[in-house]
């Protein structure tokens, strides 16, 4: 049997997801659509861009995203929710869109 080989590398990974979604999706659909897309496009995807990450996968109300460098993967954490406080500043409490953010550092394998 051939020598298998698997190829990894060190990641920063970002995982972001909307806090209470369901409960948003339950009270305004389609609003709570259209601020979501207009945050991600406005706010957090430029930010990802800007710090050098990688969209690996979209989920409904989420995403994950690979950094190169953990302080990267930090800095646009820090942007994102530093963003949304800006953002959420004249939306009532209740309609809110607040992002949970994580960051786990490891090697992940390439595919």
């Amino acid at each position: 049997m051939a020598d298998q080989h698997t190829e990894r590398k060190l990641a920063a990974i970002l995982a972001v997801d909307v806090a209470g979604y369901s409960r948003l999706m339950s009270h305004d659909e389609e609003g709570t659509l259209r601020r979501l897309k207009a945050h991600l496009g406005d706010l957090v995807e430029p930010r990802i861009a800007a710090h050098r990450g990688r969209i690996v996968k979209r989920t409904g109300d989420g995403l994950l995203v690979d950094f190169a460098s953990a302080v990267e993967a930090v800095r646009c954490a820090i942007a994102i929710q530093s963003g949304m406080v800006d953002r959420n500043r004249a939306t009532p409490a209740d309609s809110r869109i607040e992002f949970r953010i994580g960051i786990n550092l490891g090697d992940v394998i390439i595919e």
